[in-house]
């Protein structure tokens, strides 16, 4: 921990600066309070400070600059286009710079994401701090600061040059499925809204107004912030709303969407806490219908939560809320990141992204085991028998005549799984970031996220092709 007005190590690195059309060196910045975030993209950690940087932002925006330092988990995370892909997901406004080599975090003593540190005016550090739950504790800091600094401050706010992402029909198309009737949903995640397809790409249905918010009421109307999660049951879509922390309801027949679980703010629960009482989610990423229950990736807090289907009631189910890969009882296991759900019937597949994992957990016997996947820190491109495969940051998963189809999503491949040979294998290679993965009429669908694209893939003579979205505007963001 760095405390106590000692000089502000040099934040410039060899791998460059994104969201911005110059380098800098901290020197540029004096006369600023600056804020530094350390981030990796994949983290969910990370994600959950972003709005309040923002508001940090916005409150303080002619004393302030925010500057994240992308000091990178995983391999893939390392490249400039990834970290540019992750801006523009994730709508950052601040400059950032690409600490691939970990010199940045190693100067600030950085040992967890994310991490924030605070410099004076002068050029010194006065503190840093580690975790979520940051404007609270760094905005008196900040009145303090411009008080102290009052008559040295540069209250001339800087203007960056953000990056741009070129006009397309999906903006990072997410979770996928199908219907009775063989039409598609597909989670159009950047855009805030979720698109009824056909086969062709035709657009038949859009909810939700492509704004970003929080509101209920006809779909045409009512606003999603970062949709992933699909699930049907009869005439009602559940959608997981991940960045407002809820899940919605869609009644297709009377084109209404309800919240039925969670208030938009972060909750979180841990080992015995809050057991047999109804809770709210914490960024769920996917869903999973099995009978009456409706299964849920809480990835913020590490676990999977079940739904009540009658009394709409959301309650703990497996994992501890600890980052961890930990098998055993659904109440001592530990989960990492969980983003994709795949029932196969009495087994719940998860895709585990932060552990570069693939766990089972049965229903019958609540226990959870890992299938593939060795640690937080253990992860790599290799096929082959489980207990030799590694996977990186996998995070969609599907179920297909007891095969599992897994979306490899730092590796841009799709993995195929066979559960009775325990083995896996490469199908399709070559992705951007693939979210989802879908066996449909004959057909793997595939979710190309940071192409923003959807794919359909001949598993058979590997054939593929990009499915256009037609007769669909891109919403203005």
């Amino acid at each position: 921990m760095l405390t106590g007005r000692v000089n502000a190590p040099e934040i410039n690195t060899r791998h460059g600066w994104l969201n911005t059309s110059r380098s800098y060196t901290l020197r540029d910045f004096r006369g600023k309070i600056v804020l530094l975030d350390f981030w990796t993209f994949g983290c969910i950690n990370c994600q959950h400070i972003l709005p309040d940087l923002k508001r940090l932002e916005k409150e303080y925006a002619n004393e302030l600059v925010v500057i994240g330092v992308h000091s990178a988990k995983f391999d893939a995370e390392k490249r400039q286009n990834a970290i540019r892909q992750a801006i523009l997901k994730f709508g950052i406004e601040h400059p950032v710079v690409n600490d691939a080599d970990f010199e940045v975090w190693k100067q600030y003593a950085v040992n967890a994401w994310p991490t924030v540190a605070l410099i004076d005016p002068d050029g010194k550090v006065v503190g840093q701090r580690s975790g979520e739950g940051i404007y609270d504790i760094i905005k008196p800091h900040l009145d303090d600061l411009i008080e102290t600094f009052s008559d040295r401050l540069n209250r001339e706010p800087y203007v960056f040059r953000p990056e741009t992402l070129e006009p397309s029909s999906l903006r990072f198309p997410s979770k996928l499925i199908e219907d009775e009737e063989g039409y598609l949903y597909l989670s159009d995640s950047g855009n805030n809204r979720i698109l009824k397809l056909d086969t062709t790409g035709k657009v038949l249905e859009i909810i939700g107004s492509g704004q970003e918010g929080f509101t209920d009421g006809f779909s045409e109307e009512a606003s999603f912030h970062e949709p992933h999660g699909l699930a049907l049951h009869g005439q009602f879509l559940y959608v997981a709303d991940t960045r407002n922390n809820a899940i919605r309801k869609v009644d297709l027949l009377h084109k209404q969407v309800k919240t039925v679980a969670g208030t938009g703010e972060l909750s979180y629960y841990f080992f015995h806490e809050e057991m047999g009482v109804a809770v709210n989610p914490n960024s769920p990423w996917d869903l999973a219908i099995e009978g009456n229950h409706l299964f849920i990736a809480s990835a913020g807090n590490h676990q999977i939560l079940r739904m009540d289907l009658g009394s709409e009631q959301v309650y703990r189910f497996a994992g501890t809320g600890r980052e961890a890969l930990a098998d055993g009882n659904i109440h001592e296991a530990a989960f990492n990141q969980p983003s994709g759900l795949a029932l196969q019937g009495r087994m719940l597949y998860v895709a585990d992204p932060e552990a570069s994992a693939v766990r089972a957990v049965n229903l019958d016997k609540g226990t959870v085991k890992t299938l593939i996947g060795r640690g937080l820190f253990e992860f790599g491109d290799e096929d082959g028998d489980f207990d030799e495969a590694y996977l990186q940051h996998c995070m969609g998963i599907t179920d297909h005549n007891r095969t599992l189809y897994l979306a490899d999503s730092y590796n841009g491949k799709v993995k195929e799984i066979d559960l009775d040979k325990e083995r896996i294998r490469t199908i399709v290679a070559g992705l951007e970031e693939p979210n989802d993965v879908l066996f449909h009429q004959g057909f793997l669908w595939i979710t190309n996220t940071n192409a923003h694209e959807l794919w359909k893939v001949n598993l058979n003579t590997g054939e593929r092709e990009i499915v256009l979205v037609n007769d669909l505007l891109p919403v203005e963001n």
